[in-house]
């Protein structure tokens, strides 16, 4: 599809969740790029010193996804700032508890949902309509390929992440027309704390800077999913087409238990406490 071209050097870029992991390394990537990019966390004291290693090009904001009022001062404060309009969005926020189905908590739960998708749909919401009124704009959602290939003691988490696949599939399909893009980007296991403590055994590993490289192809190129790493995603595609005892058997061998069974319980426990205080 044809979509009207967005140069980077100069262009504003908002990225969520950018105090740190992919959401930083993403920040990092568009500044070399020659992008304005706000960065916006909740942790606003982090979010503003991640901020300052990019110099005059880059700006730390307070940001609460899941309240839709703190996601419009953000992307205000990110126009005023940085003299908008706002070219790309990069919903990247997100969080990721583990543990069996029956034993998570329902406050847990909530979060989950709140952070991984509901802020993936304030941001649209408030993004996308000047975007479509100037006839150009690029979404990212950063989804993961757990929300097209599901695991154990990620029951929740799983649910959030094909959520947000199939709520970019759909926005995507509506933005038709307007010049506005939707991409998702997928990524398998990434080595940040999001994942820490967790041994995923022989499933693929990648770095945050592979998926930061990723987010930025996606405003050449304007895929509508890029999975990381490419093969991964045809393997998940592929899985769905299998009888489920042959799914099975590579399940075992990938240690699909790995969220429940293969967790350094000291390691994982800081990033809980973490998401648990929010």
């Amino acid at each position: 599809m044809s979509y009207p071209k967005i140069e980077l050097d100069g262009a504003l870029v908002a990225i969520t969740g950018a105090a740190r992991g992919i959401g930083l390394c993403t920040a990092r990537a568009f500044v070399a790029a020659g992008a304005r990019v706000a960065l916006g966390d909740l942790d606003e004291a982090l979010v503003v010193q991640a901020a300052a290693e990019f110099g005059e090009g880059a700006m730390g904001h307070a940001l609460d996804v899941t309240d839709k009022d703190s996601y419009a001062r953000f992307l205000d404060a990110a126009a005023e700032w940085h003299g908008g309009p706002l070219d790309v969005l990069v919903n990247n926020a997100g969080v990721m508890p583990n543990a069996p189905f029956l034993e998570q908590s329902d406050r847990i739960d909530r979060l989950t949902m709140d952070v991984n998708v509901y802020g993936v749909i304030h941001g649209m919401r408030l993004a996308l309509p000047g975007m479509v009124e100037r006839g150009y704009g690029h979404v990212v959602n950063v989804a993961s390929l757990a929300g097209k290939f599901p695991l154990k003691g990620l029951a929740v988490y799983n649910a959030s992440k094909f959520a947000v696949v199939g709520l970019s599939a759909a926005t995507r399909l509506e933005m038709d027309g307007t010049g506005v893009s939707v991409s998702t980007v997928l990524p398998s296991a990434v080595r940040t704390e999001l994942s820490s403590g967790i041994d995923v055994g022989i499933l693929p590993t990648v770095e945050p800077e592979d998926i930061a490289a990723a987010v930025v192809r996606t405003v050449r190129s304007r895929a509508a999913e890029t999975a990381v790493p490419s093969y991964a995603g045809v393997a998940a595609n592929a899985a769905t087409l299998l009888p489920e005892s042959l799914i099975r058997l590579v399940r075992k061998a990938a240690h699909d238990d790995a969220a429940i069974n293969r967790v350094d319980d000291k390691v994982r426990r800081v990033y809980l406490d973490r998401i648990e205080k929010q």
